[in-house]
């Protein structure tokens, strides 16, 4: 039997979609979970207040200057396996959640993108075009006000195409997962096959080749976003 013709095995299809469904889950929680945090973490960043910006400072220089791996192994294999993390799973339900790897997983993604994010939205923010804001001061906006209505909204629609390479970033970090046990993405679906028939490139191609359409499909989405939020700094056509 071809080598290739095993990857379309019903049954090895079956693990493959398992395994992309795992991986989206992933992806999406996290992302999802990260953009939540962002928001009121870039105002402490920004914030002139040494006391409020300093520990989100700190927080995102020590997540963006480690590796993704060691956080994961970090958060599993470390706070997770602590006895007196493990004597509260069935007590206190803030740990019980560690008893789950895709909580363990998503955590470690969730702090890693939301780190990255803080820092692009933020430098947006402080690099908003002086003109605007003495605008908005001389319609009488107030601080807040100018924040939310002017400031942010132009800083995320700037923070775009930085976002859009994040968001492909954190979809290949996912295959990071498969060092987890019992959490089934898509690498881990590959290492299986591999396990089981012995094939040492085919079932990683097939994931290579999945992964590459769900970043052309992130990236072309994005691409649209961009068409639509940034039109008015594309150049004037004559």
């Amino acid at each position: 039997m071809d080598k290739f013709a095993i990857i379309f095995q019903p049954q090895n299809l079956q693990l493959y979609w398992t395994g992309l469904i795992a991986t989206m889950e992933l992806l999406g929680v996290s992302l999802i979970a990260g953009a939540l945090m962002t928001l009121p973490l870039t105002l402490m960043r920004v914030s002139r207040n040494r006391w409020v910006s300093s520990p989100v400072w700190l927080f995102t220089y020590v997540v963006r200057g480690t590796p993704l791996l060691i956080q994961v192994y970090f958060i599993y294999y470390g706070i997770a396996q602590l006895e007196w993390v493990q004597g509260l799973w069935d007590t206190h339900w803030p740990f019980t959640w560690f008893k789950d790897p895709f909580f363990c997983a998503v955590l470690a993604f969730t702090l890693n993108t939301c780190a990255y994010t803080v820092e692009m939205l933020a430098g947006a923010i402080k690099e908003t075009p002086a003109g605007e804001i003495e605008a908005a001061q001389a319609a009488g906006f107030g601080k807040w006000n100018m924040m939310f209505r002017l400031i942010l909204p132009s800083a995320m629609r700037r923070t775009l195409p930085g976002y859009s390479n994040e968001v492909v970033m954190m979809l290949h970090a996912t295959s990071l997962a498969s060092v987890v046990p019992a959490l089934y993405d898509l690498t881990n679906a590959a290492y299986a096959i591999y396990k089981t028939y012995y094939l040492a490139f085919q079932p990683f191609i097939f994931v290579a080749v999945l992964y590459f359409m769900l970043t052309f499909a992130l990236v072309y989405v994005f691409r649209l976003l961009e068409r639509r939020f940034l039109a008015y700094l594309r150049p004037i056509a004559h």
